[in-house]
């Protein structure tokens, strides 16, 4: 047993990971992001027993697996591995293509992660534009997260997101909280897209708007702060790092949290 702990504390060590997840007792994985304490303060269903569900854009994988020990019936979590197929904004240099296809390292955190918490979840490489009813079947929850920022057509990728759910949507993704405080009834985004596949960020009232443009109807909304990390480096307080905007948007979201939006929404 001390000899298979220890394998997995090495495999956790080698790896750049996303997700925070505990995959044995004392073995955490240094996320990005820690995803944990959110859980509670979104609308996620308290049980899923019987449903098929899919998680989109899945990276480490956990919402799968939240989905899992929530009693889903089947996991589907589908993800592109290889960077040649996200949608990069043209005069991207290949050294950022490959410094972020690097941190993702083909999805090895899910395989390590999977066989650790000996997961039945199915991964899938597949793009959310290519969900296909006569494919992948239909589901009755859906999770995506933190993947509409990074899409060149958010709302074409929802309206696949349509055609295979059934009974719920769960959306939560990256919004301008400025944008969200000025303008919280107006549907506005910011538009990036240069030298990496950050395209949109919305405000609140947009993303409601994206996912009604897709054929949902929202139930609930809110903000939510997702809590770095041990993966993230920390940035020191400075007059320098508070004197840009982006200097200030790091100190704020590495201490408050990264502003996102969440939607619970049905299909119409």
């Amino acid at each position: 047993m001390s000899d298979t702990i220890e394998s997995l504390r090495a495999q956790v060590a080698e790896l750049e990971w996303y997700h925070t997840l505990e995959l044995a007792p004392g073995i955490v994985t240094p996320g990005w992001f820690d995803t944990r304490p959110v859980v509670a303060r979104l609308p996620f269903p308290d049980s899923l027993t019987g449903k098929r569900c899919l998680d989109i854009g899945t990276f480490d994988g956990f919402w799968a697996y939240e989905m899992e020990r929530r009693g889903a019936a089947e996991v589907m979590a589908i993800d592109l591995l290889g960077p040649n197929d996200w949608d990069w904004p043209a005069g991207t240099s290949a050294e950022v293509i490959a410094a972020i296809d690097s941190r993702k390292n083909a999805g090895r955190g899910f395989e390590v992660a999977r066989e650790a918490l000996g997961s039945a979840v199915r991964r899938v490489e597949k793009s959310i534009y290519a969900l296909d009813p006569a494919v992948d079947g239909l589901f009755d929850f859906v999770y995506l997260g933190s993947l509409l920022l990074h899409l060149r057509d958010p709302v074409g990728a929802l309206m696949r997101v349509r055609s295979v759910c059934t009974e719920q949507l769960l959306s939560v993704d990256a919004i301008d909280l400025g944008l969200t405080l000025a303008h919280p009834r107006k549907p506005i985004a910011m538009l990036e897209a240069i030298g990496r596949p950050w395209w949109w960020k919305p405000n609140l009232a947009a993303v409601v708007r994206m996912i009604q443009a897709a054929g949902f109807r929202p139930e609930r909304r809110g903000r939510i702060y997702m809590p770095a990390g041990r993966g993230q480096s920390r940035t020191r307080p400075s007059g320098r790092a508070l004197s840009s905007r982006i200097g200030r948007e790091n100190l704020f979201r590495e201490r408050v949290g990264d502003p996102h939006a969440f939607v619970l929404a049905r299909p119409v």
